[in-house]
């Protein structure tokens, strides 16, 4: 039989493509869509790994990981991303549209800016498995977080119902050290606002005695290991939180957005919340900013 790349076979399976599409289908003529016609009618499967292969094209490049990642944090504008990721803007605009294209993420245009978000919670799903399938496989993954962590890597975690169950005793204060944006596009109900740049400024806020744990955007961010060295250096008794933000949302705990007035304890704010099975974003409730 022939093979795609003989002439004549491209040209037979070319007007095969064409007879058994639409004959107004854009790609007619293209030999590059009758080769792969070709190969669908010989290896039917050819055409669903090529879709599962667009997704691993977009995440070879380290920097539309950690788009990706911001993304799954809240939505963003190009600017925003560009400075977070320390690109220049044309460069975080054309990652940007790779991953569009993909589907990966979708946008939306409030004036003269346009702003990015994760195309859906399984986009962030598979960001948290990619993580993880690393640092099972790579030992290189942990060697960096312990050098770039400075051995904040090992901060003793807490659980997520471990930290239910402490804030419904009232002896714990939630803190959320990611940037004061990504706390107002989702965060556990109750938290405390404190980026870890403006950490030291707030200790008294916390409340002499009481255990802090805190959380920020994953098992591989150290902005949460780094606030705990903070804390202990300053005598306080300081956890981490197992992950973050996007796996206790994709939990079906409860998520709250925004930066509302305070209201309550923070333990009653995060107990009661933490009753409900599940929350759906809404208008924040008893959430605190510090800055």
């Amino acid at each position: 039989m022939s093979t795609p790349g003989d002439p004549l076979a491209v040209r037979w399976w070319e007007w095969r493509y064409w007879y058994e599409h639409d004959e107004r289908d854009d790609s007619y003529g293209n030999p590059a869509a009758a080769v792969l016609f070709y190969n669908s009618m010989e290896h039917p499967h050819a055409g669903l790994y090529e879709q599962l292969a667009r997704i691993g094209r977009v995440v070879m490049h380290p920097k539309r990981v950690e788009l990706l990642e911001l993304l799954c944090q809240g939505e963003r504008t190009v600017e925003a991303l560009a400075a977070a990721t320390g690109l220049k803007f044309t460069t975080a605009s054309a990652h940007l549209q790779v991953m569009r294209q993909a589907r990966l993420v979708v946008t939306r245009r409030d004036g003269t800016y346009v702003y990015y978000r994760a195309a859906g919670e399984e986009v962030c799903r598979f960001v948290n498995a990619l993580g993880d399938l690393a640092r099972a496989r790579f030992a290189e993954v942990g060697q960096i977080l312990a050098e770039i962590g400075a051995g904040q890597g090992s901060a003793e975690r807490v659980t997520r119902a471990e930290l239910l169950r402490r804030v419904r005793a009232g002896d714990v204060v939630v803190v959320d050290v990611r940037p004061a944006e990504e706390f107002e596009a989702g965060h556990i109900p109750g938290a405390l606002s404190v980026p870890l740049e403006h950490l030291e400024a707030h200790l008294d806020r916390l409340g002499p005695g009481v255990e802090v744990v805190a959380y920020c955007r994953g098992p591989l961010c150290l902005l949460a290991p780094q606030a705990v060295a903070v804390l202990r250096d300053r005598g306080r008794p300081a956890r981490c939180l197992e992950d973050g933000m996007p796996e206790w949302r994709q939990a079906g705990l409860p998520v709250a957005v925004g930066a509302g007035p305070a209201g309550g304890t923070r333990g009653e704010r995060l107990a009661e919340a933490s009753d409900r099975p599940s929350a759906a974003p809404g208008p924040a409730q008893g959430t605190e900013v510090l800055n």
